[in-house]
């Protein structure tokens, strides 16, 4: 193994940084539309609450690598009418198309964790807020939100190392990230030892983002 990373290392750190600049991405991405899909989520009108629950469903209950065929390979399918709109050019890069089942997958997860945080919030505390006169929006941004998120900080951590683990199957359709570039090592060298590296590298930035993470969840739970 020692041959492998003197050799490879810089392939290697290549697809690790191609690795967490989608995965990342991605994550943060989905947070940005989570919230306001979870308030939808826990709304009373079905009209509301349904596209979204379909929505979640399909995202949880199908696999990412499903999931990543059907944008990659299936855009494939429109072609015609993506190169008329200038959509083209993006599904057909492979990196483009990971970054976006992934987004879309991570969505689902973070709206659910979203979800179940704000229901799960005080309910003393709201009408607190409420006998004080406080709007809706206002509530939310001062009492529903920030408890929900703290509630729900863990959960969101993990489902980014799920992630980050997940998306190895960018690889399939010639990602050249961590494990894209694993492969085509291994096709070289036909060396195992090259998964070996490659698996020290994924635990090496799990290992990083898990302490970081809760570096700010303390950070979180000394502010409030």
């Amino acid at each position: 193994m020692l041959n492998i990373i003197q050799n490879y290392a810089p392939v290697l750190l290549d697809g690790a940084m191609l690795t967490m600049k989608i995965t990342f991405t991605a994550v943060i991405i989905a947070a940005v539309f989570a919230l306001p899909l979870a308030i939808l989520r826990t709304r009373q009108e079905r009209y509301f609450r349904l596209p979204v629950q379909v929505f979640i469903s399909f995202f949880r209950g199908t696999p990412l690598i499903a999931q990543l065929f059907l944008v990659y390979y299936g855009s494939g399918q429109f072609r015609p009418f993506l190169m008329e709109v200038g959509l083209w050019g993006f599904f057909r890069d492979p990196v483009n198309s990971a970054l976006l089942a992934f987004t879309l997958n991570s969505l689902a997860y973070q709206t659910e964790i979203l979800r179940g945080a704000i229901q799960s919030v005080n309910g003393g505390a709201i009408e607190a807020g409420r006998a004080i006169g406080m709007k809706a929006t206002l509530l939310y941004r001062r009492i529903i939100m920030p408890l929900a998120y703290r509630l729900a900080f863990p959960a969101l951590g993990n489902e980014c190392i799920l992630m980050l683990k997940g998306s190895a199957v960018a690889s399939v359709i010639t990602v050249m990230d961590l494990m894209g570039q694993t492969r085509r090592v291994f096709s070289q060298t036909f060396d195992i030892s090259t998964y070996f590296a490659a698996a020290c590298v994924y635990l090496l930035i799990t290992t990083g983002f898990v302490l970081l993470w809760r570096q700010l969840e303390r950070h979180l739970i000394r502010v409030h």
